[in-house]
């Protein structure tokens, strides 16, 4: 490795000395020099200038001179005497008094990760059971997620060679347009095993510990082959580098590199599924990672008509499909999720009109017990001058004489009115011009 920037170069310096004091045996002065080199190394990322291989072997040797520093500082803390493994410069390996090679070292390491992947194991997620068909509109995201997942385990010989199956993929777009939903509708479909994590499932106040789990959870889908992992709020674990950020963020960022690079490993039918509201703050050498990144947009009318469909499933209801098309075309600008807002607000109309009814009066209709049988004697609630009207309240009815209202056109008018939509134009415009900058349309 060349000496470039100033940092560099002091870099490479501090990491010199710290092997030549981890040699003499001077571990504490040596694991503090590591550290520093370490920092130094990071900082000169910035302005490496000779293109990613270059900046990719500079982040394998932080991993290897980190890794280093923290057996030192665990060898200082017990105050073993048994000499430590030889650091990174190409000693021979730890020999016990009795010239025999120390192995406990390795065996407690090893002991601990097999401890992390059994806790890692309750994020693998037992069939998620969402299929594509519950997924409304996004083709091009399932397109593309299909060639990425389904495909590779159904033909494997159509991906030998240099056609491979992508390795890495983003989900980015507002909030609430589906992006996990898509994840899970991706692990049912593909019959994966669907390791389903979060930042905070990673990260651990203990220094060196969340590296490990990094490591951890990529063996965990290496050993339950065809998988997934899947990230949720990526970006919240892979942010940009900053000056203020960190040794700890730092080293789980390196690790996650490493592990997504799959040096030395066979990382073959492991996919990892970002997912992020806020994809212009992920590190550039992570989204590098994801080599193919897709928008999820806002879902367009035909997809929203759809969404209103599914949300009020067999919910009882007079709206009809040219409502349904109208409401769609309605609710312009509203995420899935502000949708399923609108139809839960909806769906408590009925029970209000129960509550606020002063008149009820006596109607036919199914049996609360048994909907095939149809009974006389049912209450609904009703205006004053209705015929038949009877003054009471909810309060002094039978609760099995109640006749459900249904669902109306104008139920869901009055709740669209009632909901604003989440996602402003400002967002919006940040997520189209990462999309012409980075993307790929969904």
């Amino acid at each position: 490795m060349s000496g470039g920037t100033p940092a560099m170069t002091k870099a490479i310096d501090l990491v010199t000395k710290a092997t030549d004091e981890d040699k003499k045996g001077e571990y504490a002065e040596a694991q503090k020099l590591y550290e520093h080199g370490v920092q130094y190394f990071l900082h000169s990322l910035k302005y490496e200038a000779n293109g990613e291989r270059a900046k990719e072997s500079i982040r394998v040797k932080c991993t290897t001179y980190l890794e280093r520093a923290e057996q030192l500082k665990e060898y200082l803390l017990k105050k073993d005497k048994k000499k430590v493994k030889e650091g990174p410069s190409g000693g021979p390996k730890g020999k016990s008094s009795n010239g025999k090679e120390s192995d406990s070292e390795e065996e407690g390491e090893n002991a601990e990760l097999k401890k992390m992947e059994k806790q890692l194991e309750g994020a693998i997620v037992e069939n998620p059971n969402v299929k594509w068909s519950d997924v409304a509109g996004l083709e091009v995201a399932k397109e593309a997620l299909k060639e990425a997942v389904i495909l590779p385990i159904k033909f494997p010989h159509l991906f030998t060679g240099n056609r491979t199956p992508w390795r890495g993929i983003l989900l980015f777009g507002p909030p609430g347009t589906g992006k996990s939903f898509l994840a899970k509708a991706v692990a049912t479909e593909a019959k994966s095993t669907f390791l389903s994590v979060s930042s905070s499932d990673l990260m651990s106040k203990w220094l060196g510990e969340s590296e490990k789990m990094v490591k951890s959870l990529f063996a965990v889908a290496r050993g339950n082959k065809p998988a997934i992992i899947f990230i949720d709020e990526v970006d919240s674990l892979c942010g940009s580098r900053s000056d203020n950020e960190s040794e700890s963020a730092r080293r789980v960022k390196t690790e996650f590199l490493v592990q997504m690079q799959g040096v030395g490993v066979d990382n073959s039918q492991v996919l990892v599924l970002g997912a992020t509201n806020i994809p212009w703050q992920l590190d550039a050498a992570i989204r590098r990672r994801f080599e193919k990144r897709i928008y999820i947009s806002l879902p367009e009318a035909q997809a929203r008509t759809t969404m209103f469909k599914l949300h009020i499933g067999k919910t009882k209801t007079t709206v009809t499909d040219h409502e349904y098309r109208d409401l769609g075309e309605r609710a312009k600008g509203y995420s899935g999720a502000d949708i399923s807002i609108v139809v839960r607000d909806a769906l408590m109309m009925p029970v209000r009109k129960v509550q606020s009814a002063t008149h009820f009066r006596t109607v036919s209709g199914p049996s609360p017990e048994d909907p095939t049988v149809t009974v006389h004697d049912l209450l609904e609630p009703c205006s004053p001058g209705s015929q038949g009207a009877m003054e009471t309240t909810w309060m002094e009815i039978d609760g099995k004489k109640l006749l459900e209202p249904p669902i109306t056109y104008k139920d869901l008018i009055k709740a669209i009115e009632n909901t604003k939509p989440s996602v402003n134009d400002a967002d919006l415009l940040k997520q189209v011009k990462f999309t012409e900058d980075f993307g790929q349309e969904g």
